[in-house]
């Protein structure tokens, strides 16, 4: 029996290893914090006591991580267990770091006797859920065709997008385009709010109109109940937005809306509300009108 490796069971990555196990995909998982993968376990996954264990065990492993550092301390990067690891293993990085990290990473697994597939997927945590996340795949293309089946309970649809670190560079791309579009809804909803007009009543107009998305139907009831339960935190984000404000500034590309965004999702985060949905940029937003009303009724007096 042939093991996938699932390493990382967050947000995302919980429902995505779950989607894999109930599709009767032989998996060996780990997570640092043990008790995210008692579901796993559950759904009849073996859980390893370490990261090494899952490299040890299977040919294949998946990082659905937080951050690069996270990857580093996986795979060992760094040390000296990192060439044993990853030599004649398939590494598949689903998550989100910088173009220039994932290139880096790619020339030291190669280097080590590995290959590398770059694997970033489209959406949050209810797509993740039903198995209709989107992936974005670079890498050889011999590595790439043979991981794209095991991606097929997690993602609808997977597109190859040429080589490392293309996948990422198309994912900033469909971020930047997520990112000011649930900051524009978020904008609305509180221009209306303020305004004296029923939300729900725009929300049914937009839901009827040239406007409505998947994403508007998925964010509008979440604004209206005031319901910032996390699907795609604001604290990732922000991150999400320094990669690709990172990224624009290195090509020398202006980003006027991408910037205004940031600006907007480091204050939510400065307020505490990082851990919750990326809609709470409209506690951002409300904190700017709320601080325009006091100067001005104090400048009136």
């Amino acid at each position: 029996m042939a093991y996938v490796g699932f390493v990382g069971l967050g947000v995302m990555g919980q429902p995505m290893a779950l989607n894999l196990a109930r599709a009767g995909t032989p998996l060996v998982v780990w997570n640092r914090t043990p008790a995210r993968s008692e579901p796993l376990y559950a759904a009849g996954a073996e859980v390893a006591a370490s990261p090494a264990e899952v490299f040890d065990r299977a040919g294949v492993v998946i990082l659905m991580l937080a951050d690069e550092t996270a990857v580093d301390a996986v795979l060992g990067r760094g040390t000296p267990d990192f060439a044993a690891r990853v030599a004649g293993h398939t590494v598949v990085h689903m998550g989100t770091t910088s173009p220039e990290y994932s290139g880096g990473l790619q020339d030291d697994i190669r280097a080590a006797g590995g290959r590398y597939v770059e694997a970033p997927v489209s959406g949050s945590r209810v797509p993740a859920e039903q198995g209709r996340l989107v992936a974005m795949l670079a890498g050889d293309d011999d590595a790439v065709e043979a991981v794209r089946p095991l991606l097929a309970p997690l993602c609808r649809d997977a597109f190859g997008c040429g080589p490392v670190p293309a996948a990422l560079l198309m994912k900033l791309s469909v971020n930047l385009f997520l990112i000011t579009l649930v900051t524009g809804l978020t904008e609305a909803f509180h221009f209306a709010d303020r305004h004296g007009l029923d939300q729900r009543l725009l929300s049914d107009v937009l839901d009827a109109g040239p406007m409505a998305s998947a994403v508007s139907r998925m964010k509008a009831p979440k604004l209206l109940a005031r319901d910032f339960a996390v699907q795609a935190g604001a604290a990732d984000v922000l991150k999400n937005n320094r990669l690709i404000a990172e990224a624009a500034r290195k090509a020398g590309l202006a980003s006027p809306l991408l910037d205004v965004c940031h600006t907007l999702f480091e204050e939510t985060v400065a307020r505490g509300h990082g851990g919750e949905d990326m809609v709470a940029v409209l506690r951002a937003i409300e904190a700017r009108t709320d601080d325009t009303d006091r100067r001005t009724l104090t400048t009136s007096r």
